[in-house]
């Protein structure tokens, strides 16, 4: 398909001024119109003090409150994470941070070829059984009404962070922290997952009268949450991920030197995250299950650090082979029964990799650039991971169909069933 460019018209005098207010070159002055950045200056000169109060969010009181008597009681608390970058480094911080604190901390993390996405019952089971009275999901739960609902019956208390789109219906929780939520008055809407965790922890930072390096010191890891999530990276996503990057250089955490040593790459930005750490990362819940990179952002031993970054090293290998195999299979069908001239493309094929259609479905879009939606079947269920192009919301049109639908989440332009 091709493509057709409109080359954008600047008005020369606002670009002048930008340049010369902002001692900066012509091209990115038409890059902060083309991207219509109203703060040009926190855009451009953003720092930590510029982050905001992470009170602002609602329900932020009720979930430092819970988790401080969860504490106070030596309550088990389980961290539920989604299995991506995202979900991961979310995990991590806050594992880290509550356990600093003194809390009894788990954490969960669903297998993605059995369990699927989301919180499930069987998982919440299994975190009672393990004598859990306290979940923090992060990354995930803001679709999980029903899931909350049990929880609350088997006596789960449920603490909600999110940054996914919201339905009408929102679960029972005692709180939820989702700045996407219709009454809530936080500014900034497009935290990743690990933002809106690091807001939690920053809060919870405040309550406990702690130092700003007791969250701070995470920064590193919630960059590289962010930048993979592929946020906007303008307002506090900037800050995060300008400062994060600055203390990657000289990080402390193990795990993440590991992994810096096995990507090799020059330099540390944000290129470096996405093409370098983020797939390896993403590669063993894409191929089973997350915790081998849970583990190693916790890995505090060096030669167990290193064992477990090669092996995400491995298992990256192994998901570019299987990525390759279904790209090919999906172009050969498209171009075959000509799919390529409807409005989206649909393919199913039950030996597809869940874990990695997602990726093959945004490369499809950006070669058709029409939505495309890849299906596979898992014991018994067909699961899917969509992708679509600015401009058209997959999130919302699944939603016109949930009815036919077990479970679905995501973004206008991001969704998993």
């Amino acid at each position: 398909m091709q493509k057709k460019w409109n080359v954008k018209v600047y008005d020369e005098n606002q670009v002048k001024d930008i340049q010369n207010k902002y001692n900066i070159s012509e091209i990115l002055a038409k890059l902060i119109i083309s991207r219509d950045i109203k703060d040009i200056d926190n855009f451009l000169n953003g720092n930590i003090d510029d982050l905001r109060d992470p009170y602002i969010m609602k329900d932020m009181k009720k979930f430092v409150n819970r988790v401080k008597t969860a504490i106070s009681n030596n309550e088990k608390i389980c961290i539920y994470g989604d299995y991506d970058v995202d979900g991961i480094t979310s995990i991590t911080i806050m594992y880290k941070f509550l356990t600093n604190l003194g809390a009894d901390v788990m954490y969960y993390l669903p297998d993605r070829l059995v369990e699927g996405y989301g919180i499930n019952i069987k998982a919440l089971d299994e975190i009672k059984r393990q004598n859990a009275s306290l979940v923090i999901t992060v990354d995930c739960g803001i679709t999980a009404v029903e899931e909350t609902n049990y929880a609350k019956k088997i006596g789960l208390d449920m603490c909600i962070t999110d940054h996914h789109e919201c339905s009408e219906i929102l679960p029972d929780a005692i709180s939820i922290i989702n700045p996407k939520q219709k009454d809530d008055n936080y500014e900034f809407k497009m935290l990743a997952g690990v933002g809106v965790a690091f807001k939690c922890i920053e809060a919870l930072a405040e309550e406990f009268k702690l130092d700003k390096e007791s969250y701070l010191q995470y920064i590193d890891i919630v960059a590289i949450g962010t930048i993979s999530d592929i946020v906007p990276l303008v307002d506090e996503n900037r800050i995060i991920s300008k400062y994060g990057l600055l203390k990657l250089k000289n990080t402390k955490n193990i795990g993440l030197k590991a992994l810096l040593d096995i990507t090799n790459f020059k330099e540390i930005d944000s290129v470096m995250v996405s093409f370098g750490m983020a797939p390896r990362i993403n590669a063993c819940g894409r191929m089973g299950n997350a915790k081998v990179a849970v583990k190693l952002l916790l890995e505090n031993n060096k030669i167990e650090a290193n064992n477990l970054a090669i092996k995400l090293d491995k298992l990256n290998t192994l998901r570019q082979q299987v990525e390759k195999n279904i790209f090919d299979e999906a172009t050969n069908i498209i171009v075959k029964e000509n799919i390529d001239k409807k409005n989206s493309i649909v393919l199913y094929n039950e030996n597809w990799h869940n874990g990695v259609i997602g990726i093959v479905a945004s490369r499809l879009v950006n070669i058709y650039y029409k939505p495309v939606i890849l299906l596979t079947k898992e014991n018994g269920i067909i699961r899917g991971s969509g992708r679509c192009q600015p401009g058209f919301s997959l999130y919302d049109t699944l939603t016109k169909c949930k009815d036919c639908l077990l479970q679905f989440g995501g973004h206008e332009l991001a969704a998993r069933t």
